[in-house]
């Protein structure tokens, strides 16, 4: 029998006045389920109406986008127009089964499309990704202005079409060293004119975006953004930064932010480096979230890290988050809020991922992806998620498909 008393089921009003019926919120995850033609798959459908028949009140799509030239892995989704909105809008309806919201998280990859889809990335300025991602990644070329403006709008248009087919919200990828996340970095942005140098103007294109989308869909639809919190990279974006970020966009009316942190070359958000004070507490960003507690109302999402009850309970009862950021979780239990609910869930203990070899082993975050889009494609596919599947036939299906260089060129 469902616990409606408990604290995670209280429903959660946004700033625009949508109601989310509980304090779960399924973040992004790459699923790569899209056709070849960059199309929703009936697998996606499949995979979205287990997690709302799962008790999650908000789910947010992994990568949709905006530009078919521009993909951040084989297996995106892409809208640039309506010629999918029958296939988005089956999507939507079985993400929004029993009260769910269904966001669309949208993301344009810049300089992070690997050489395999990218022949020229564009991103804010002309620098390469470091170290042994050079090899994996085209150096890409500086952004014109004019292109930076029809990015703008390609962004509110991708919203416009999510609204119609149905998709409760969207949410803006502004972190993990994607397009946005390298306008913030004055590390990434080099530009001397209107979009770089200053702070001020190196967020101009996520507020520009945030605006466009707005502009395109109106005040009541709802809009949420992934900030990091830092991208932990020397010369790039701060804490500091990250809060007056935050705080911009807080004034300008975002609905809702989750808290992330890192990129490609130093991936913070898969727990890389975690203190122990924070493995105690499980999420890895609680202490920033509390910064950001002290300057704006707007309510937070903090994911990574979460596995018990009592974790999420506390970090929510004592106001440090207004939702739960869960994603590794829910492909292992996508039932996961349901089984809360009812008193049933026992804490998921998620292993390494090993397999002795070392060259797989030193890139275990690649193995990690590999391994759970496989369960998520068995939920695609409607069979359970297999919380014992070998890392080796996670590896060989995943070496016989895409060959050994996806180890070092994708991340979710």
């Amino acid at each position: 029998m469902e616990n409606n008393s408990h604290p995670l089921s209280k429903p959660l009003t946004l700033p625009n006045g949508t109601i989310i019926k509980n304090r779960f919120f399924k973040s992004a995850m790459s699923e790569a389920l899209g056709t070849k033609e960059n199309d929703v798959s009936p697998a996606l459908v499949n995979l979205y109406n287990t997690w709302a028949d799962g008790g999650t009140g908000l789910v947010v799509t992994g990568n949709v986008m905006i530009d078919r030239n521009a993909l951040g892995e084989s297996g995106n989704v892409v809208i640039e127009d309506v010629r999918d909105i029958e296939m988005l809008t089956r999507w939507a309806k079985a993400g929004t089964k029993n009260g769910a919201h269904l966001w669309m998280q949208l993301n344009h990859p810049g300089k992070q499309s690997p050489r395999t889809l990218s022949k020229k990335p564009v991103a804010p300025s002309a620098i390469p990704l470091s170290g042994n991602l050079k090899k994996f990644f085209n150096e890409p070329r500086a952004l014109t202005g004019e292109e930076i403006q029809e990015l703008i709008i390609r962004f509110g248009n991708s919203a416009r079409i999510a609204q119609k087919a149905g998709f409760t919200g969207v949410q803006i990828h502004g972190a993990h060293g994607y397009l946005i996340s390298q306008f913030l970095s004055s590390y990434h942005n080099r530009r001397t004119d209107e979009w770089g140098g200053s702070l001020e103007n190196r967020m101009r294109f996520v507020l520009e975006v945030y605006h466009e989308i707005r502009r395109q869909t109106g005040n009541e639809f709802p809009v949420g953004i992934k900030l990091n919190s830092a991208d932990f990279q020397r010369g790039g974006f701060t804490e500091e930064e990250s809060l007056e970020v935050i705080r911009t966009l807080a004034d300008a009316g975002i609905d809702l932010i989750e808290i992330s942190g890192g990129n490609y070359e130093n991936p913070a958000m898969q727990g890389a480096n975690v203190k122990e004070s924070t493995k105690k507490r499980e999420a890895y960003f609680l202490e920033f979230a509390a910064k950001v507690r002290e300057i704006v109302s707007t309510p937070l999402v903090v994911t990574g890290g979460f596995r018990s009850e009592q974790a999420m309970t506390d970090a929510v009862v004592q106001g440090e988050i207004d939702m739960v950021g869960i994603a590794k979780p829910l492909a292992l239990i996508p039932d996961l809020p349901n089984q809360i609910f009812k008193g049933t869930y026992e804490t998921i203990q998620l292993k390494p991922m090993k397999t002795g070899l070392k060259w797989v082993d030193n890139s275990a975050g690649m193995l990690e992806i590999v391994w759970y889009e496989q369960q998520l494609a068995r939920m695609g596919n409607g069979k359970p998620p297999k919380p014992g599947h070998s890392v080796w036939l996670a590896l060989l299906h995943t070496i016989t498909t895409n060959g050994t260089s996806v180890f070092k060129k994708r991340r979710g």
